[in-house]
């Protein structure tokens, strides 16, 4: 690692079979944490590029534990996170009601390592037993319409460095690499990112994938629709910027949208919302990601169509059973 290390600090960067055979050698434990937290700190120094993360994220997947799941036209909605913003759990809320509007879900996620709850800590709060057993996640997928897939449960790399990254409180170049890395393979990926340099490296790397995706980046900084500022929404037939009112709602105020200072109270204001006492800023932001992410499925009809759905799943409390047969 220390010729790795200087390498980099000489302002290198790496190929993609050199990023590839060093995050097998991360996850194999073949480094010490001072060695893996020198090695994080230079993405925090630059960005990543394109051919590091294909590397990082090639490696990820040959070594994830396999998962088959009945779910061809599945979709996932995840965030990078690392925005700094410590919102509420916007894009799992809408996996929730993108669930109860008759699409499914296989969500991949992970603890919150630079902020206070990731949709991990949220849902084992809230009582889900997590797991990587193939046949549990498809009889959830069954009667929720959704099945949660926790990061480190099926990728050996991802969990032998949590508790550095939660150790550091910053963001990483793992926060990037999750949102690629999603066992199931869902035909759909809706995934929001911070700033708009990653997002034009995303777009590289998954235009060349069969698959969809949807990124979206609040312009204001947030790794969502954030309903604060416009919104960039960028696709494979192209990209676009949309203000809140294009979206059907009224700005919010980043204030009305925060999360709470610890694990309980987040999932306290997570299940208030899906129980239909959520304030109008809660909703709004909840209910315009999920319309945005069942729209690009062409499944549903127009936007406003779709909208109307994520509507009728959330105050209809058909997120909520799908958040209570995921529980069950």
């Amino acid at each position: 690692m220390k010729e790795i290390l200087q390498y980099l600090f000489n302002h290198h960067t790496l190929s993609k079979s050199e990023a590839k055979a060093i995050m097998i050698e991360i996850a194999q434990n073949k480094f010490n944490s001072t060695e893996v937290t020198a090695f994080m700190s230079v993405f925090l120094m630059r960005n990543i590029t394109l051919r590091e993360l294909e590397g990082f994220r090639e490696a990820l997947l040959q070594m994830a534990v396999p998962v088959s799941l009945d779910a061809t036209d599945a979709l996932d909605i995840v965030g990078t996170g690392g925005d700094g913003k410590n919102t509420i759990n916007i894009s799992t809320l809408a996996g929730f009601v993108i669930a109860g509007a008759g699409q499914r879900v296989t969500k991949h996620g992970n603890y919150g390592a630079s902020a206070v709850t990731g949709s991990s800590n949220v849902l084992e709060e809230l009582g889900y037993q997590m797991n990587n057993d193939s046949d549990k996640l498809n009889r959830d997928l069954e009667k929720a319409n959704i099945c949660f897939l926790h990061a480190p449960y099926f990728h050996p790399a991802l969990q032998s460095v949590g508790a550095l990254r939660k150790s550091l409180g910053l963001r990483t170049f793992f926060n990037l690499l999750g949102p690629l890395v999603n066992p199931a393979k869902p035909k759909f990926s809706v995934i929001g990112v911070y700033n708009l340099e990653i997002a034009r490296i995303y777009q590289y790397l998954l235009q060349k994938e069969p698959q969809e995706f949807v990124l979206v980046h609040g312009l204001d900084g947030y790794d969502e629709i954030s309903l604060t500022h416009d919104s960039k929404i960028i696709t494979k037939k192209g990209e676009n910027i949309y203000s809140s009112e294009d979206l059907g709602f009224d700005p919010v105020s980043p204030e009305s949208i925060q999360a709470g200072k610890t694990i309980q109270e987040a999932a306290r204001i997570f299940r208030n919302i899906l129980e239909g006492k959520g304030t109008d800023s809660q909703n709004a932001v909840v209910l315009a990601n999920a319309a945005v992410a069942l729209y690009h499925t062409e499944k549903f009809g127009s936007y406003d169509d779709c909208l109307l759905l994520a509507q009728e799943s959330l105050h209809g409390a058909k997120a909520l059973r799908s958040l209570e047969l995921l529980l069950e």
